[in-house]
């Protein structure tokens, strides 16, 4: 009987391995030979799935930027029916948590952006996803303020872009060790605060 593959276990490994050889050696370290050693798998199993580095290197970064979506999805659906408020709060936190796993993509996604300068396609998939998770946030942030009796003002979709790009930058701080998460997570909360009255 033939071995069944599990060919997105394979590539996900392969990917792992990018991440790991990334983040010690930089994006510039990273070569098809290595990340087949650092896989442990031949040569002609990496290039099977992808044909040049590039392609590699580009499904490796695409999964770590999912795997950081699914993290702030996971902290949405653990809010569960708690108020919009808690629910705002929690997935902003979700770019400044200080767990290894957390910690690994937002790293990875710092290692990359220098590439992203050049790279336009790089570029659009460190970017923002923006239009879905913006117009959810500026919800939460219609209902936090309604929560807390607070009136309308000004436009609830700037404010939500800016408070993506404020945990991202935090997430960037954090990555890099030169805030602690618990510091991080001080600044956003001063900034919701602010927000919502």
């Amino acid at each position: 009987m033939p071995k069944i593959v599990d060919h997105e276990e394979r590539r996900q490994r392969l990917a792992e391995a990018v991440w790991t050889l990334t983040l010690r050696d930089g994006l510039e370290g990273v070569t098809l030979r290595k990340v087949a050693a650092e896989a442990g798998v031949s040569m002609g199993q990496v290039q099977h799935y992808y044909a040049t580095r590039e392609d590699l290197v580009r499904d490796a970064i695409e999964r770590s930027v999912r795997a950081l979506n699914a993290r702030i999805e996971a902290s949405i659906n653990a809010s569960g029916q708690a108020g919009a408020e808690t629910m705002l709060r929690e997935c902003l936190r979700a770019l400044l948590s200080h767990d290894p796993e957390s910690l690994r993509l937002l790293r990875l996604s710092v290692a990359v952006i220098g590439r992203a300068i050049s790279d336009p396609a790089m570029a659009g998939v460190l970017g923002p996803s923006g239009g879905e998770l913006v117009q959810f946030t500026a919800g939460l942030i219609v209902a936090a303020r309604q929560e807390r009796g607070t009136p309308a003002r000004g436009d609830d979709h700037i404010d939500a872009d800016i408070c993506w790009s404020l945990a991202s930058s935090l997430g960037v701080d954090v990555a890099l060790g030169q805030r602690s998460p618990e510091e991080a997570r001080g600044v956003l909360d001063y900034h919701l605060d602010n927000l919502l009255g």
